[in-house]
């Protein structure tokens, strides 16, 4: 899995630029990201990669390295 389409995905969410994420970003605090940002962020991953992330496993994802890891075991 491509880094930058993870990132792309993630800065179209937060409308933020994608080239200032970095995988050890954290959602909430680097990014500023919110409950419902990470809802978005994960159904938006579902749409355009093709993945099914488990609702109850979202509240485990803290950093971009995490749903790239995530990402990537679902694959």
């Amino acid at each position: 899995m491509e880094f930058e389409k993870i990132a792309g995905i993630i800065a179209e969410v937060l409308n933020i630029d994608a080239e200032e994420i970095t995988p050890d970003m954290s959602f909430a605090d680097d990014l500023g990201a919110d409950s419902l940002d990470l809802a978005q962020i994960v159904m938006a991953f579902e749409d355009e990669l093709g993945v099914e992330i488990d609702p109850e496993e979202i509240g485990s994802i803290q950093t971009v390295a995490d749903v790239i890891d995530k990402i990537k075991d679902l694959a």
